[in-house]
């Protein structure tokens, strides 16, 4: 599938790292939940990023994860991993994902340092050039590429997509309208959800989603509303379910990461809410107060095979 010069479309699985009360990496779990995605209708598969805490595991860890999400896809759809941080790693890691069957890599921004343009055109063309492998940058932080480095790197076959995590919209308009043809665009601002209204009318139509990790048939009620205008299903969505959870979120940092987690236990998967440090578990509180969210939203959005 990597010869497949597209970036994925539509809803954007993000698995989580599901460890254990020890902190250990549960691979049944991870592939368990790997499966829940596919056979709810995601897309793609995008293993060991952000919400996989890529920052938190050992080169063994993402080579476990990596070679669960590629066996869990099984060539339905694509995978993708998460490479970045350090520039020799991320060599090396993008190497690795293209030994274990992956299709493509999203870039993670360098650590720590704010480099300049040419500085950061530089470490992204070192890794896109480093494998045949499909990849897409990853604009957030202090890792955002100008227009013209962007139509630059276009120049390198492999890469098919930019996600978008900075939210610039006067940058997003110009690579939309410059390079949207040659490019697919993604949502990915925390809870993507909320900000669809704006990205979908520019091209960025395709997203990752964290509550489709518990609640991914709302995650699809809620894309397919947006895109075919069904402005009154949308705005009820967001009073009842999105707005809601996206107040939890805010709340704490890291809980971007951590309340996916505990979505996902408080529904039932297997999956509890442990994350690594610098990452901090959701608070009591909080989780009951998503719990009544979620309860709700399953009253008023049923799904046969879900309950809580």
């Amino acid at each position: 599938m990597s010869q497949i010069r597209k970036a994925p479309e539509g809803i954007l699985g993000f698995p989580v790292a599901p460890f254990n009360g020890q902190g250990k990496l549960e691979e049944e779990a991870l592939f368990q939940n790997i499966q829940f995605l596919l056979d709810e209708g995601l897309e793609a598969i995008f293993i060991a990023c952000g919400s996989g805490e890529f920052q938190s595991l050992s080169r063994a860890e993402y080579e476990q994860m990596v070679e669960i999400a590629v066996s869990a896809a099984g060539g339905k759809v694509p995978v993708y991993t998460g490479v970045g941080g350090n520039l020799s790693t991320a060599v090396e890691w993008a190497e690795l994902s293209a030994e274990k069957g992956a299709d493509g890599y999203l870039i993670l921004p360098p650590y720590l340092i704010k480099g300049e343009q040419e500085g950061l055109y530089q470490y992204t063309k070192t890794i896109i050039e480093s494998t045949d492998l499909n990849a897409i940058i990853y604009q957030r932080d202090h890792a955002v590429l100008t227009l013209g480095q962007v139509e630059r790197l276009t120049e390198l076959k492999q890469l098919v997509g930019l996600k978008d995590g900075a939210g610039d919209m006067d940058l997003n308009i110009s690579l939309s309208y410059t390079l949207g043809d040659r490019l697919g665009l993604l949502n990915g601002m925390p809870m993507a959800e909320v900000t669809m209204p704006a990205y979908a009318p520019i091209g960025f139509t395709s997203y990752s989603s964290a509550i489709s990790n518990y609640i991914p048939h709302i995650s699809r009620m809620f894309y397919e509303a947006l895109l075919n205008g069904n402005k009154q299903l949308a705005k009820d969505l967001y009073k009842h379910v999105i707005l809601p959870i996206n107040d939890i979120r805010k709340q704490r940092k890291g809980y971007a990461v951590s309340l996916i987690k505990a979505g996902m236990e408080i529904m039932g998967l297997n999956v509890k809410n442990v994350a690594r440090p610098p990452i901090v578990p959701v608070e009591k509180d909080h989780c009951r107060q998503l719990e009544t969210i979620l309860k709700n939203a399953m009253d008023r959005y049923p799904k046969k095979t879900a309950a809580i």
